[in-house]
């Protein structure tokens, strides 16, 4: 079984770069590809560049070029409810886009607008928070390509799709999954409430937002094999 395990920022790999064992790198359409192992499994882990078209160009290339059997997306997000709070994790249950024509959408394959997590992917990641310690839930994420940072704009986003985080890439990522039949998840991990500008967000010191992801990911790993 080899897995697919990306991010859209360097930070959010790093960590997982790090865990693999017998790493080789291949440069490919300006993306690092570091083929390894991880927990005993084949992995490829790479960074995708942010937003939805650099999340499905890298999605596809990870199954056609790479095998890639099952997905994981790992990353950071802003938070939408009250359920869970900065470091928390929401695990993809449901995937969706805020800023696009659904019925459009679905008239191409796969044929559907939400995209529904896998389930034995998102049971493993769900119980290796709880091994780890991590509160997370089972949500719905939303995916657009405009970064979200003040209040009206999440206000609205809240009103329209009521998500429990927003981000720049699941979406994509999960409908190209689909289109392949490869199962796939979305984790993210909450460091900032959605209401905080672009530049302040991307100026902090995320690692300690991405240890929890790196950490469930790894797990999730180890436990389906």
């Amino acid at each position: 079984m080899v897995y697919g395990i990306m991010g859209a920022l360097e930070e959010e790999v790093a960590e997982l770069c790090a865990r693999l064992q017998g790493v080789t790198v291949e440069q490919y359409a300006g993306v690092a590809y570091h083929r390894g192992t991880l927990d005993g499994q084949p992995a490829v882990v790479c960074c995708a560049g942010m937003g939805k078209a650099n999340a499905a160009a890298t999605t596809q290339l990870l199954i056609t070029k790479y095998g890639a059997e099952r997905i994981v997306f790992s990353g950071i997000a802003g938070n939408m409810t009250a359920k869970i709070g900065i470091g928390d994790v929401v695990v993809g249950e449901t995937v969706f886009y805020h800023d696009a024509e659904d019925r459009m959408l679905a008239e191409s394959a796969p044929f559907v607008s939400v995209y529904p997590g896998d389930p034995a992917l998102v049971s493993a990641a769900l119980d290796a928070c709880a091994a780890l310690g991590v509160r997370a839930i089972a949500g719905r994420i939303a995916t657009g390509d405009k970064f979200i940072g003040d209040p009206a704009t999440k206000a609205a986003i809240a009103a329209a799709c009521h998500p429990d985080c927003v981000e720049m890439e699941g979406a994509a990522v999960a409908q190209v999954a689909a289109r392949n039949g490869v199962p796939c998840v979305i984790l993210r991990a909450m460091s900032d409430n959605a209401e905080e500008s672009g530049e302040k967000i991307l100026s902090l010191d995320i690692r300690r937002y991405v240890q929890n992801a790196a950490a469930i990911v790894a797990e999730t790993v180890k436990a389906l094999g």
